[in-house]
């Protein structure tokens, strides 16, 4: 199960007061503190804080109710974080950093189709991402001109992307598949999420449906790797793509 690091609201210019509130999940630290510094000295924008986990993502979201989530591409894989964050608040506009690995038709196509507001490289520049960051809010749709191609693609092609992809959990679901990874069995999920044992119950038939899963141990290997949830990061290495 990963680590989650604790969410932290920014301070410093766009801390407090008016104009768009911005979160940021992403795992390199350099990444998080070049993005905070964009921000804070931009007007009509105000930096709330990072993360690095999905957890701390739908936790910093329940608790400080963001205007903007942008997301590494790299933590979001298959969109589930995605999903989870618009379905649970419909005003919410997601914004995706997308890295060069994940610069495909398939990805920016099940992205849209998740709910995502936004796709962007993730090596824009300040102004662009800015730029971004605006128009995601206002038109609720942004794409980068650099990833425009892939979403031009013929319509049929589209069409199909995604259909064989795992139907999203819900944010609750999320949570007790987290619980799992972390070895809980659904009694002591029940009490860390304040419901009965048989709801936890429902919540698992959900998960192992929805992931087609044998049992909760398939479930959590069959998470990590498609992506639902992020293995740990390994020890931080001297070159991270920034």
């Amino acid at each position: 199960m990963p680590r989650s690091t604790t969410p932290r609201p920014g301070g410093g210019f766009g801390g407090e007061g008016p104009g768009l509130s911005i979160a940021l999940v992403d795992g390199v630290p350099m990444f998080r503190e070049g993005l905070s510094a964009m921000v804070l000295r931009t007007r009509g924008l105000r930096w709330l804080g990072a993360t690095d986990t999905p957890q701390g993502a739908l936790q910093f979201a329940e608790r400080y109710r963001p205007d903007v989530v942008m997301i590494d591409s790299g933590l979001d894989p298959r969109h589930h974080l995605s999903h989870t964050l618009t379905g649970a608040n419909t005003d919410l506009v997601v914004l995706i950093l997308v890295r060069d690995g994940h610069r495909t038709t398939q990805y920016v196509a099940t992205a849209i189709a998740a709910g995502v507001h936004g796709v962007i490289l993730r090596s824009a520049e300040p102004p662009q991402l800015i730029e971004a960051i605006n128009a995601a809010h206002r038109d609720r749709r942004y794409v980068d001109p650099a990833l425009a191609a892939t979403v031009a693609a013929p319509r049929a092609r589209l069409a199909h992307v995604g259909e064989n992809e795992q139907q999203p959990l819900s944010r609750r679901e999320f949570q007790v598949l987290q619980l799992i990874a972390d070895g809980l069995e659904n009694q002591a999920i029940a009490k860390i999420l304040y419901v009965s044992v048989e709801t936890v119950r429902t919540h698992v038939k959900s998960i192992l449906r929805k992931l087609s899963a044998r049992d909760r141990t398939h479930a959590v290997a069959v998470a990590f790797k498609s992506g639902v949830l992020i293995a740990p990061a390994p020890a931080r290495r001297a070159a991270s793509e920034p």
